[in-house]
Parts: C-alpha cells; structure tokens; sequence
C-alpha cells in the first residue's frame, strides 16, 4: 500500500473545502423555517444545526459507498479527476450561495465528478444506471414527495386547531409547535449529516482508491468520517444566511404549524433515502417540504418567481458544474503546470465570489425576507395620508371645507373699501 502523494493530500484538503461550502450552503435546509417563525435564535439555530451534523455523520456509511464504487468506474481513474470534480462542485456552490439561491451541492459534485470521468476516459467511465437510479429520479422525486407530505400534514394540523379560537389556547399551540419545529429542524440536521457529509466520505475514499491507498470497495477510514463531519459541521456553524433569508422568507409565508409540518415531512425523506442509499439533494427535499407547507395553508401563497429561479438553477447544477469540470480535468492532464494553475483559478474565482458578497453582505442580524419582485401592489391615491394639516387626503370629496385666511396687516391700517363686501367684485388681500 502506497504512501499519500502530496497530489492526494492536495485532493482530500480540497474536498475538506467543498465539505465546508456544502455546510454552510446547506445550514438552510434545516435551520431556515426554524428562524423564520421565530422558534429559535439565528445562532443558536446554526449552533445546534452544526452539532447534529457532526452525529449524523457517524451514522452511516451507505451513501459514501454509493459514491466511491457506484457512479464512475474506479479502474483506470485518475486522481487528478477526482481534483477537477471538485473544482467544479465548489465554483456552483460559491455561484448559488452569492445569488442566494438553494441549489443542490450533492448535484454539484455529482456534476463535477461525471464531467471530468467523461473528459478523462469517455462515457463508458460512468454508470448510467445508477446515475438514473440514484441520482435523477431521486431529484425528481424527492421534491414531490416531501411537498406533497408537507401540504398534507400542513393541512391537518389546522384541521386539528380549527376549533381554538381562544388567545390563550392559540398563543399555546404555537408554542407546542415551536417546540415541535425545533426538534424536528434538529433531526433535519442529523438527516442532512447522515446524507451529506457522507458525499465527501465517498469521494476521499474514492480519491484514496485511485491513488492505491485503499483497495476498490473499502469502506471509507474512521479518519475520513471524523475529517468530514467536523468539516460540514464547521460550515453549518458559519450559517449560509443569503440562502437562509430565500429559504426561511423568500419562498413563502411560514407559521409555527407549516413550519413543523415542512420540517418533519423532509426529514422524514432524507433519512429514509440515506437507509437505501439514495444519494438524494437534502436542498430539494427541504425547498419542496418548504413550497408544499405554503400550498398546504388556505389562504397561503408561494412566491412563485423565487420558485421559478431556483428549480433554473436545480437544472443547470448537474451540466454546469459537469462542464466546469471537464475544463478542470481537461488542464490537469497536461502536467504539473496544469494542476497548478487549476488550484490558482480555485483560488482566484472563490476570492472573487467573496469580495463580490462584500458588497452587499447578509449575516445573521439581516435575514428577514422582502417581497417578491413584483407583488406588491401600490397604493390607491386615496389610501396616501397628506403630508400637509388641514388638506385631505387625494382623492376624497371635499365638504364643508372653511378656512380663514387672516391679513398681513394690522385691522386699523386697512382701508375701509377693502372691508366692505362688493358683490361684484372680490375683496382685496
């Protein structure tokens, strides 16, 4: 068994790197409808997400094998492909994350790893069976299913309450779901642990497999799971506070008893698909358990324009970070210059995602959400108070008006034609 090559090293500390952006991308998933509907403080929120995260990540290791035996072909892979997937994968996650929209990270490094096989060997290289059976149809799937979950649950915990009319009796029903939304939020995060850090398990171990420190279908070491769950759950930590603002507010209106139903519907999913080793987006589980509980609520609404932008960037996540990762893949089989300046761009194109986020930062002080571009409606002239005392407001009928206008100068000084009423003619000022 051969010694880590600093080319491996470099590989392991660059998927440490999109572990973290997956954590911090992803804080939202969990945390977001908790913030939103005021069950827990924005940090204390993170703060727990973070340590559930850490958990999860040791219970279970049936995805990470999806990853390092099932998608591409293990013989004849490079480790320098493995390095250009994740360029790939941490490039979108940065892009979606600065435009605040909830993309999936699995998807990104799904993309990443199958555009730099395909560059590196051909499409033989890739399991298209398993890519439909494990990666696709659970992204098509997913979404539907918790949506559907949650507006059903949604609507049966107001069919439940639809008798309290009480104040007192409201104030504590909220309150019961508040509590119930941040045990289910905490078990959406050991869900989001147990599924998601084990993608970069996956993708160490298969790293170690191409570089012959690991024998083909071993089992990821106990110090990958430990390196992969400190890092996601040191970018939960950090909070993703651009996405949690369009998950927690920018997506639909949430109450107490949306939120929890929302919350328990995808965690529900997640943890059922992690037991079958289903790699699916805890991201479209989350937004579509999310989207259902507004649908679920008589009178709520979703906002579909929001919607619409992030099932744009669902599409565009597999091809895009694919793409990225062919080019990557592409300059690392040049040589030792290539891989270089593959790490400079890595380099250069996050610090220029991050000095572009400067300029209109997001933390966890200022994630309430704002209205949807274009739904919200001007008011009528009418419904405008005037800025000015004793003149109505526009548009309404004026009647009885009065108003004395005094003269500018003193009662003894004005002439006496100027205070007799001439019918013909007005009277002087």
């Amino acid at each position: 068994m051969e010694h880590i090559t600093l080319l491996l090293a470099i590989v392991v500390a660059t998927a440490l790197v999109f572990d973290f952006t997956n954590g911090f991308h992803d804080t939202a998933n969990a945390m977001a409808t908790t913030i939103s509907t005021g069950a827990l403080k924005p940090k204390t929120a993170v703060a727990m997400s973070a340590t559930l995260n850490l958990v999860g990540a040791f219970l279970s290791v049936e995805v990470a094998k999806t990853i390092s035996g099932g998608i591409v072909d293990e013989d004849g892979l490079r480790t320098e492909v493995i390095f250009a997937a994740l360029v790939g994968a941490i490039l979108w996650n940065l892009v979606t994350w600065l435009v605040g929209l909830p993309s999936s990270s699995s998807h990104a490094l799904f993309g990443g790893l199958i555009g730099a096989a395909v560059m590196s060997a051909g499409w033989s290289s890739v399991d298209g069976g398993t890519v439909v059976t494990k990666i696709l149809l659970p992204a098509v799937a997913a979404p539907l299913v918790a949506g559907a979950a949650s507006m059903l649950a949604t609507k049966l915990s107001y069919r439940v309450g639809r008798n309290v009319t009480d104040e007192a009796q409201l104030k504590s029903t909220a309150k019961g779901y508040r509590a119930g939304q941040i045990a289910s939020a905490g078990l959406v995060s050991l869900a989001h642990g147990t599924n998601d850090a084990q993608k970069t398990m996956g993708i160490i171990t298969l790293a170690l497999v191409t570089g012959g420190v690991l024998s083909p279908g071993s089992n990821p070491p106990v110090w990958v799971i430990c390196s992969a769950g400190l890092a996601i759950a040191l970018g939960t930590y950090f909070g993703g506070w651009r996405i949690i603002r369009t998950m927690g507010s920018g997506l639909t209106d949430l109450q107490p008893q949306q939120g929890f139903a929302a919350q328990t519907s995808a965690a529900t999913v997640i943890l059922a698909s992690s037991h079958l080793g289903f790699s699916l987006s805890t991201t479209q589980s989350c937004s579509g358990a999310v989207m259902g509980a507004g649908l679920g609520r008589k009178g709520g609404t979703v906002k579909w324009s929001t919607a619409t932008r992030m099932f744009v960037a669902w599409g565009l996540t597999l091809p895009a970070a694919g793409l990225v990762g062919a080019g990557a893949e592409f300059l690392t089989r040049q040589g030792t210059w290539g891989i270089v300046l593959v790490a400079a761009l890595l380099v250069a194109g996050s610090g220029a995602i991050w000095r572009l986020s400067r300029r209109e930062p997001v933390d966890h002080t200022d994630i309430a959400g704002t209205d949807e571009p274009g739904a919200v409606t001007a008011p009528t002239l009418a419904a405008i108070p005037s800025q000015l005392p004793g003149v109505p407001a526009a548009g309404l009928p004026v009647t009885g008006l009065t108003a004395t206008i005094p003269s500018p100068l003193p009662a003894a000084s004005v002439p006496a034609a100027a205070t007799t009423t001439d019918p013909a003619r007005p009277a002087a000022v």
